[in-house]
């Protein structure tokens, strides 16, 4: 057991040692691991006897290629085609993934960018055909030329002037459209328009961009209604769309017989029938003519009422009552149109509203 435990540190410190080497070539621009060219003349036997970073067997590269860094990766793929063929691959940008942008790739982001691919390579394919109809053009993954990576150069003093070749379909495709902000996708914003008092407490779908200069995003809100932009939107205040039920839909309620006082839930809103809904947390209250705690029986009724607490108790905001069993949208010009509900299941939700309680009261 102390054998294998001795040979497992000192493999994990070889790997920590060749991956610190293979970055500190990377800022140097120095190249000794491309393997020597056949059409040398003249050959150093320093250098015959030199290792390459290549002549590593495949998994230990492997497992130093994972432990670099988006931009690293980046710069691997100038170095020769062989790394270049390695460091793009979907393998290694999909924790690269995962890790920043996992969180707001919900379904509807990924339904967005599979059409966006769809379409790039159909107009590619188009113009590839007219132009060269009698080459090799044809292969399973068409490519696009990035120069360069705007936001490594910005980040991380990097620079591409050359550009790189990558899969249109790839994952490290993918990532960096994310990064340079060439991808507006779909996501939901708590709070929308820097906070204001019309919007507290509320999520609405928008489309989105990242600004890496920041590190913040723009977001664009639906052109039902009132047009809406803004600057500056933090992560914090961004959660994934709902492909399930888009902004003009009506959400099917089945968590209604089940609602009990104190249960945290979502219900759509909108102030017209021309508008968006849009989700506001609530907290289920109790009826008028509730007994109180111990003896509360508001969960047997057929109305349960909705309150809204960041609401003053008598803001005509503060609460409203909706039927269990054969609630739709209901609602006036008035007071706008309140349609579908869900129930908060985890905690994680509850706190992320939590999080976003004004200051305040409101009126």
């Amino acid at each position: 057991m102390e054998l294998l435990s001795f040979c497992l540190s000192h493999t994990i410190c070889w790997l920590f040692i060749v991956s610190c080497l293979a970055r500190s070539i990377l800022r140097t621009n120095g190249l000794p691991w491309r393997r020597a060219t056949k059409n040398k003349k003249k050959k150093i036997p320093e250098e015959e006897n030199r290792m390459s970073l290549l002549d590593l067997p495949d998994l230990t590269l492997d497992c130093i290629l994972e432990k670099l860094s988006p931009s690293e990766l980046c710069a691997m793929t100038s170095v020769c085609s062989e790394l270049k063929d390695k460091c793009v691959s979907d393998h290694l940008w999909e924790k690269h993934m995962e890790k920043k942008w996992g969180r707001l790739m919900g379904d509807a982001a990924v339904k967005e960018w599979k059409s966006h691919v769809d379409t790039l390579m159909l107009c590619l394919g188009d113009s590839s055909r007219s132009s060269f109809s009698n080459t090799k053009w044809m292969r399973s993954r068409i490519v696009a030329n990035l120069k360069p990576f705007s936001w490594l150069s910005r980040n991380h003093g990097c620079d591409y002037r050359r550009g790189s070749q990558v899969a249109i379909d790839s994952v490290m495709y993918w990532y960096s459209n994310l990064e340079n902000g060439k991808f507006w996708f779909p996501a939901q914003v708590y709070n929308r328009e820097n906070g204001h008092v019309g919007f507290m407490m509320s999520c609405y779908d928008a489309k989105v961009r990242y600004d890496c200069k920041s590190d913040t995003f723009q977001a664009r809100y639906s052109a039902h209604g009132r047009r809406a932009a803004e600057e500056k939107v933090a992560w914090q205040r961004l959660r994934p769309s709902r492909i399930d039920t888009m902004s003009r839909d009506l959400h099917v309620s089945d968590c209604l017989q089940g609602l009990r006082p104190g249960d945290h839930f979502e219900i759509q809103w909108r102030r017209t029938k021309e508008f968006p809904y849009g989700w506001w947390y609530g907290i289920v209250g109790h009826l008028q003519n509730c007994d109180g705690e111990e003896n509360c029986s508001c969960h047997a009724d057929e109305n349960v009422v909705m309150e809204f607490r960041q609401f003053r108790p008598e803001s005509p905001w503060r609460a409203t009552v909706i039927n269990r069993k054969n609630h739709r949208e209901t609602g006036n010009e008035t007071d706008g149109f309140y349609g579908g509900v869900k129930k908060l299941g985890t905690e994680e939700e509850i706190t992320t509203w939590k999080r976003l309680w004004p200051a305040q009261v409101l009126e």
